[in-house]
């Protein structure tokens, strides 16, 4: 069974950056798409970002396009999210999960499993 746990979240004003990380252990991540997601209070689990299992696809939410960048090191079983240009309305809990069939790469948190618990990224104005 494979346990993903993400780090890297923090408190940053509006404008700045943050790079989370999405760490595995016990099963390799290289099989796999892989996809982060981000859950505000009171709201519904929002994709972000997914990346193939060889890291040559990727894409990404509306509200993240040019700002986001998803990449993996397979050799490092590890998967960042780099954030730019962060709004306050990006303030959630960013979350990371493997895509067990990776066919396609799907935006929808119903094919993902494995979730991790989350980093809390807060962006003040």
């Amino acid at each position: 069974q494979v346990q993903l746990v993400e780090s890297g979240g923090g408190l940053v004003q509006a404008g700045g950056s943050l790079r989370l990380s999405c760490a595995a252990s016990g099963r390799t991540l290289m099989n796999y798409h892989l996809g982060w997601f981000r859950q505000g209070p009171g709201k519904e689990r929002m994709f972000v970002a997914a990346i193939s299992a060889n890291g040559g696809t990727t894409t990404y939410g509306d509200s993240v396009k040019g700002r986001f960048t998803i990449s993996r090191d397979n050799a490092k079983n590890t998967v960042y999210l780099q954030m730019n240009s962060l709004k306050p309305e990006d303030t959630a809990v960013y979350l990371c999960a493997r895509d067990p069939r990776s066919k396609l790469l799907w935006a929808s948190a119903t094919y993902y499993d494995s979730w991790g618990q989350g980093t809390q990224v807060t962006v003040s104005s």
